[in-house]
């Protein structure tokens, strides 16, 4: 049996097994938020590390349970980790603050891994799509309740909370998109400007402008 053939082999030992299994996870999340999902088949991931693909279906089952892998093992308690991060602060606006900050720090931490979460569930099988959603509406539910503690202290305006997470949500989301570990600014920085623009928006406030919500309550009403 020549070398190039006994490296393929799927490990003996239990220890050796671990290690290999995450050298494959770290290979996908290269792989899948490079190419995607879809287009990451389970041969490009053992051909990029030089194994066979028994080795995937040894350690994951298939394609979906590699990626499930990597969701347990960087974002799966995202939600626990956020509503954790604001324990004994009970202002909602600093709480709303340490919210958007530790939310922005973890997908810094897990770049790679947080973008490939963003798949069309078309793609996975009905259980893997649960979990997927799961995730997502467990850091959703953390937001809405920190929003509506704001809405509540007067200290912003919105008629629907649940649209106005989706947008801070868009906007701590769009971040993975261009966000550079090498960019001209320090992470924390960037992490100032993002909140403040999810406070704050764009626009200096001038007393005479009506917001959207009293536009719109005027529009009704007439």
């Amino acid at each position: 049996m020549s070398k190039r053939q006994k490296n393929k082999e799927v490990p003996p030992n239990e220890a050796e097994g671990s290690g290999r299994r995450e050298e494959l996870m770290n290979v996908a999340i290269k792989l899948f938020s490079r190419k995607g999902f879809k287009g990451t088949s389970i041969r490009d991931i053992a051909d990029a590390h030089d194994v066979s693909v028994s080795n995937i279906y040894h350690y994951f089952g298939n394609k979906e349970g590699l990626w499930l892998a990597i969701l347990e093992h960087s974002v799966k308690d995202l939600p626990k980790r956020l509503a954790a991060s604001m324990r004994g602060q009970t202002d909602p606006l600093e709480r709303f603050k340490i919210l958007v900050r530790t939310h922005l720090e973890s997908v810094e931490r897990h770049h790679r891994e947080s973008r490939i979460f963003f798949v069309d569930e078309s793609m996975l099988s009905p259980e893997g799509a649960k979990l997927n959603r799961n995730v997502h509406k467990g850091i959703f539910d953390v937001y809405v309740k920190e929003m509506t503690a704001l809405n509540k202290a007067g200290l912003i305006r919105t008629e629907n909370i649940k649209i106005t997470c989706l947008n801070v949500l868009a906007l701590v989301n769009w971040h993975l998109r261009w966000f550079r570990e090498d960019g001209p600014l320090p992470a924390e920085t960037l992490q100032d400007y993002i909140i403040d623009f999810a406070l704050h928006g764009i626009l200096a406030a001038k007393p005479e402008e009506k917001s959207f919500t009293e536009s719109r309550s005027h529009e009704v009403v007439q």
